[in-house]
């Protein structure tokens, strides 16, 4: 009995935004999708600038000039949101 190793591909191939979800498809076949509400940077771009992104670092990446977001295929299978600011210091 053999068994057949398919290799994960975790390049980007395609990109979707809504109102409240990012999708991410995959070279191989999977989706990713995310609340957008993880990355205030896009839940608060206007339409125009969601559709403006590119893929980069070498096909693991997705990059949004205009408002200057970057998001790896990496973080998003780990299901890791944004950083949160951290809060004022009051002294």
């Amino acid at each position: 009995m053999s068994i057949l190793a398919l290799a994960a591909d975790e390049r980007v191939a395609d990109v979707e935004l809504t109102e409240d979800v990012l999708s991410v498809r995959l070279m191989d076949g999977r989706t990713i999708s995310v609340p957008l509400v993880w990355y205030p940077r896009l839940l608060h771009a206007t339409k125009e600038q969601r559709k403006n992104w590119r893929i980069g670092g070498g096909g693991y990446g997705i990059h949004w000039e205009e408002i200057d977001e970057d998001l790896s295929t990496e973080g998003l299978l780990r299901g890791a949101p944004a950083p949160r600011p951290s809060p004022a210091k009051v002294f």
